[in-house]
């Protein structure tokens, strides 16, 4: 099973647990998805959908659309196309960045944010 699939199914499945209207069926019809495609990525037996889909799913259960696009392999669209601007500064940025714990991430991410430029 995919990851994507995985968490997908996991999060549908808890909110279904208090609201009927997460079954597989009733959501897939809310996204614009057949209920048997919807499935089939659940268990991995179909590859992702696309960055619109996986955006309304995120939307439909109340979850980050950029978590799910990273859980199915994806970068949002409007991330591209910030690399893609300046992709050997974004790469050297995002490589030293990987051994950061969370909360020095953060820090660099609210002083950038914050910040005096």
């Amino acid at each position: 099973m995919s990851d994507f699939g995985d968490y997908l199914r996991k999060v549908r499945e808890q909110r279904r647990a208090g609201d009927a209207k997460f079954s597989v069926r009733q959501l897939a019809a809310r996204v614009g998805v057949e209920p048997s495609y919807l499935s089939k990525v659940e268990r991995g037996q179909q590859a992702p959908p696309s960055e619109k889909t996986i955006a309304a799913l995120a939307s439909e259960l109340g979850e980050d659309p950029d978590v799910l696009l990273a859980l199915a392999g994806k970068v949002s669209g409007d991330l591209q196309a910030i690399i893609r601007r300046r992709p050997k500064l974004f790469a050297d940025l995002i490589r030293q960045f990987k051994d950061l714990p969370d909360h020095a991430v953060l820090r660099l991410v609210r002083e950038v944010r914050d910040g005096d430029w």
